[in-house]
C-alpha cells in the first residue's frame, strides 16, 4: 500500500474519527474532582482502551500514585528483532475555564469555518483519534512492535504517569517515543518540537506592617508592602521587556524554524502593530530564553478596599527557562534576585511551588529521519523544528529512563487550536495528514 492508497484510505476514516471525537469530547474528562466527576475520567479512560483494543491492542487500566488511570497496551508484529515504537497522548484536559468566552458549547463538538470545536479537540483527544487513524488505515500492515500509554492527568500536572514509568519500566520500554502532545507551526506546515522549556514555579510574601495602618494618618513614613511588592517584580524585566534575573543567564539563540513576529502577533491574537516584549526574535524569546510571568498577585481588590496601608502582599510567579539552565539553580537565582530587590527593610518570604526540567530532543537517530521523510510525503514540503514554551515532565522521566529511545513530540496542535483558552478547536485536515505521517512512519521505522 502506497502513500496515495493510505491518504484515500484514510479520508474515508475521517468522518469516523469525527463522531469518535464528538463522543470523546463530551466526555467532561477534567482530572480535578473539585470541579468535575471522577467518573468522567475513568469513562473517557474506558473508552480509550476499547478503542485501541478494536485495532489489535491488548490494553489494562492502571493505577497512577497520583491517583489517575493511564491506559496501557501493546501489540506485538511477527517479527521478533523489529523496533519498538510507543505511543502517547492523554485523555485529561484543561477545565473549559469562562464558559461564557465560549462561542460554542465547550464539550460538545462544533463545526465552525472548517474546524472541530472543543475542549480537548485538540488537546489531547485529537492526538488519540491521530494514533486510531493511523493504525486503522495500516491494518495489519505494523512491521514494529507497538506500546501504548495514555495518561490520565496531564494537564493537571500531579504527576501520576512521570511516577509510574521509572517502576514500570519494562512495560513501556521502547527503541522510539511518539509523544502526541505538540503540533505543527500552522496548519499545513510540518513540525517536530525538539525543545521544551522547564519551568520553576515560586510564591513570594511581603510583610510589611502588623496590620492595616490608615493611609491618611501614617501613608508617607510606614512601608507599604503592595508597593514593595510592585517595586520588586518591577525589577524583573528591562524597559524593554526583557527577563532580567541576576546571575541568570539569559542570551540564548534558537538554531530552529524562525517565528515571524506578524505570525506571532496573528497567533496571539494581537493587533498587526502591537508592541513584542524583548529585544531579540520571537523564536529566541520564547524557546531559547527564559521568561519570567506574574500569574497572580493576593491584595485588597479594587471593590471593598479601603484607605489604609496593605500589611502583606503575596505573588505568584512562573519562571519558564531552556534547555541547559537547571531548574534549581533557577529557582535560587530567582528567590536571591526578589530578596536582594526588596525595598524598605520588608520581611521576604519565598516558597518553591512547582518544578520542571527542560528538554532538548536527540534529532539525528535513524526515527528521527524517518519522521523527516514520513512528514515530506504527508505534507509535500520539509519538516521543521520548533521550540515549545510550555513543558512536558513526563519528557525528562522518559529520558532518564530509556536514554537510548529517541522521543519525537508531534501532534495535531497548532497556534490557532487555542489550547487551554476558551474556543479550542482542532482542523480536521491536521488530523488526517498527521495520521498519514504516523502511518508513514510507522511503516518505514520497521523497514529500517
Amino acid at each position: 500500500m502506497n502513500a496515495t492508497e493510505l491518504r484515500h484510505r484514510i479520508a474515508g476514516l475521517m468522518p469516523r474519527a469525527r463522531d469518535e471525537l464528538a463522543h470523546l469530547v463530551a466526555m467532561r474528562s477534567v482530572a480535578d474532582p473539585r470541579q468535575f466527576p471522577p467518573e468522567e475520567c475513568r469513562r473517557a479512560a474506558e473508552w480509550v482502551a476499547e478503542a485501541f483494543a478494536g485495532t489489535g491492542f491488548d490494553t489494562i487500566l492502571a493505577d497512577t500514585p497520583d491517583g489517575s488511570q493511564a491506559v496501557v497496551g501493546s501489540r506485538p508484529c511477527a517479527r521478533e528483532d523489529a523496533p519498538t515504537v510507543l505511543l502517547y497522548a492523554h485523555y485529561d484536559v484543561q477545565p473549559p475555564l469562562r464558559e461564557g468566552a465560549w462561542r460554542t458549547p465547550p464539550f460538545e463538538l462544533t463545526e465552525v469555518d472548517g474546524r472541530w470545536h472543543g475542549r480537548g479537540a485538540a488537546d489531547c483527544k485529537g492526538n488519540i483519534l491521530m494514533h486510531l487513524t493511523a493504525l486503522r488505515a495500516l491494518g495489519d500492515d505494523v512491521p514494529v512492535h507497538l506500546k501504548l500509554v495514555v495518561e490520565g492527568s496531564e494537564e493537571q500536572g500531579t504527576g501520576g504517569l512521570e511516577a509510574f514509568v521509572p517502576g514500570n519500566a519494562d512495560l513501556l520500554r521502547a527503541d522510539a517515543i511518539l509523544v502526541a502532545d505538540t503540533g505543527n507551526a500552522a496548519v499545513g506546515q510540518p513540525a517536530v518540537t525538539v525543545s521544551l522549556r522547564g519551568m520553576v514555579d515560586v510564591v513570594v510574601s511581603v510583610e510589611a506592617l502588623p496590620s492595616e495602618l490608615h493611609s491618611g494618618m501614617f501613608g508617607g513614613p510606614a512601608p507599604d508592602a503592595l508597593a514593595a511588592l510592585v517595586s520588586m517584580l518591577a525589577t524583573l524585566r528591562d524597559d524593554n521587556g526583557n527577563t532580567t534575573i541576576r546571575s541568570l543567564p539569559n542570551d540564548g539563540r534558537w538554531s530552529g524554524a524562525a517565528y515571524p513576529a506578524a505570525r506571532f502577533r496573528t497567533d496571539a491574537g494581537l493587533s498587526l502593530d502591537a508592541v513584542l516584549l524583548g529585544d531579540a526574535e520571537v523564536a529566541d524569546t520564547l524557546w531559547a530564553r527564559s521568561t519570567l510571568t506574574v500569574l497572580g498577585i493576593d491584595c485588597p481588590p479594587v471593590i471593598g478596599s479601603t484607605a489604609a496601608i496593605v500589611p502583606r502582599a503575596r505573588a505568584r510567579l512562573n519562571l519558564r527557562i531552556p534547555p541547559g539552565i537547571d531548574p534549581y539553580d533557577a529557582a535560587r537565582a530567582l528567590i536571591g534576585h526578589l530578596t536582594s530587590a526588596a525595598p524598605w527593610d520588608v520581611e521576604v518570604s519565598a516558597d518553591v511551588a512547582g518544578i520542571g526540567h527542560p528538554f532538548r530532543a536527540s534529532t539525528d537517530g535513524p526515527a528521527y529521519r524517518t519522521l523527516a521523510e514520513a512528514m515530506q510525503t504527508a505534507y509535500g514540503r520539509p519538516m521543521r523544528q520548533l521550540g515549545q514554551g510550555g513543558s512536558i515532565p513526563l519528557c525528562t522521566v522518559l529520558a532518564e529512563t530509556y536514554p537510548d529511545a529517541e522521543i519525537l513530540l508531534l501532534g495535531v496542535e497548532e497556534p490557532q487550536s487555542l489550547i487551554h483558552a476558551p474556543n479550542e478547536s482542532v482542523a480536521p485536515q491536521e488530523i488526517a495528514d498527521m495520521a498519514l505521517a504516523e502511518a508513514l512512519f510507522l511503516r518505514g521505522y520497521g523497514s529500517r
